[in-house]
C-alpha cells in the first residue's frame, strides 16, 4: 500500500518512519503542503495525510477523487482546514487525530495560575533586575469560582484538575457528563458569565459558537474576570476582547489560540511585516498571556496525532473499521 503525508514537520519524521515499518507500507514524506501544484505527488497513493497548513478545498478534493484516492486524514484534532462537506459529497472519507486530554487540560490550569499570580509581569521585571512587589499581589484559586464552558474530554479533565484546588466549579454543556457531576455544578451560560471569576472555553468551533465571547457576553461578566481560551480562536471576537481589556472589564486573558492566526502561529515571523494588528496588540498587555497555539504540543500528543493520521487512512484503504473517521 502506498500512502503520502504532506506538511511533514521535522519532529514527526521519527514516528512516521516507525509507523511505516510497523504497517509495512510505502509512505512518502513530503514537507510541502497539499496544493494544486503538489497534488500530483499523490498519484498512485491510496491515502493522503495533511496537517493544518494544507487548505483542502473542493478543487483539491476533486483532484484526489480523479486519482482514485478516497482516504484523507489530518494529523490534527481540528479539521476546519478541510472542506468536509465537499468531501462527503465526493465520497472521500475524512479522519482526524486524537490524543489524551491531559496536555491541554494541564496547560489551561497553568494559564489560570500564571494570570492569578501575575507571573508574566514578575518574569519580565526579573529580567531587568527589578525585584519589587508593586502590583504583584495575586489571588488564590480556592477563593474563586471557575466556569468551564464545554465538558467533553478536555473540559472534564480541567474540572478534575481543578477539583484539587478547592475552588467552586460551574459547568455548561448541552450534555451533562456524569463523570464530573460530583465536582461541578451544571448551570446555564448566563450564570457562568454572571458568577465566574475565571471562564475557560472548551467547545468546538461551530457556526453557533462563532464569536460567542463578544461585547454582549462580556458585559454580563464580572468586572475583572479572567478569560482562558485553549480551544479555537474564533470563539472570541478579538476586537471586543481588546476593548474589554483596555476598559479593565476583563482582568486578564490566557490566549493560546486567536482568530485569524493563520500564517503566524508555528512560524518564525522574524523581521517580516505582520498585518495581524489585533493579534500583535493583544500580546503587549501585561495581563495577557499569549502563546503560539501549542497547548497540545507534548511528546505524547504529537506521537498520538501522527499515529492516528496514518493508521486511519491505512484502515480505510484496507476496508477495516476506522474509529477516527469524521461522521
Amino acid at each position: 500500500m502506498k500512502l503520502i503525508a504532506y506538511d511533514v514537520i521535522d519532529f514527526e519524521e521519527k514516528v512516521l518512519e516507525q509507523v511505516r515499518e510497523e504497517l509495512g507500507v510505502e509512505l512518502i514524506l513530503e514537507h510541502r503542503s497539499l496544493t494544486p501544484e503538489t497534488l500530483a505527488l499523490a498519484e498512485g497513493c491510496e491515502g493522503v495525510s495533511v496537517i493544518g497548513y494544507s487548505r483542502v478545498t473542493r478543487n483539491i478534493l476533486e483532484g484526489l477523487k480523479s486519482m482514485g484516492i478516497f482516504q484523507l486524514s489530518t494529523r490534527t484534532v481540528g479539521f476546519d482546514h478541510i472542506d468536509v462537506k465537499a468531501a462527503k459529497e465526493l465520497g472521500i472519507h475524512v479522519s482526524n487525530a486524537r490524543y489524551e486530554p491531559y496536555n491541554v487540560a494541564d496547560f489551561t490550569v497553568m494559564m489560570m495560575l500564571i494570570l492569578l499570580r501575575k507571573a508574566k509581569i514578575s518574569i519580565c521585571r526579573a529580567l531587568v533586575n527589578d525585584f519589587s512587589l508593586d502590583g504583584l499581589k495575586g489571588r488564590e484559586l480556592r477563593s474563586l469560582t471557575v466556569g468551564i464552558i464545554g465538558t467533553g474530554r478536555i473540559g472534564s479533565t480541567v474540572i478534575h484538575n481543578l477539583s484539587g484546588f478547592g475552588c467552586r466549579i460551574l459547568a455548561c454543556d448541552s450534555y451533562m457528563n456524569p463523570a464530573i457531576r460530583d465536582m461541578a455544578e451544571y448551570v446555564d451560560l448566563d450564570t457562568i458569565y454572571r458568577e465566574a471569576d475565571i471562564i475557560s472555553l472548551h467547545v468546538p468551533m461551530t457556526e453557533e459558537n462563532y464569536h460567542m465571547i463578544n461585547k454582549d457576553s462580556i458585559a454580563k461578566m464580572k468586572d475583572g474576570v479572567i478569560l482562558i481560551n485553549t480551544a479555537r480562536g474564533a470563539l472570541i471576537n478579538s476586537e471586543d476582547l481588546i476593548d474589554a481589556l483596555e476598559k479593565e472589564k476583563i482582568g486578564g486573558a490566557g490566549i493560546d489560540t486567536v482568530e485569524d492566526e493563520e500564517g503566524i502561529v508555528h512560524v518564525h515571523v522574524g523581521t517580516n511585516i505582520v498585518e495581524k494588528r489585533s493579534l500583535l496588540y493583544l500580546k503587549q498587555f501585561p495581563n495577557v498571556v499569549f502563546t503560539q497555539h501549542y497547548a497540545f504540543f507534548t511528546e505524547e500528543a504529537s506521537e498520538s496525532m501522527v499515529r492516528c493520521g496514518i493508521q486511519s487512512i491505512y484502515n480505510g484503504a484496507s476496508g477495516m473499521e476506522n474509529p477516527f473517521e469524521i461522521k
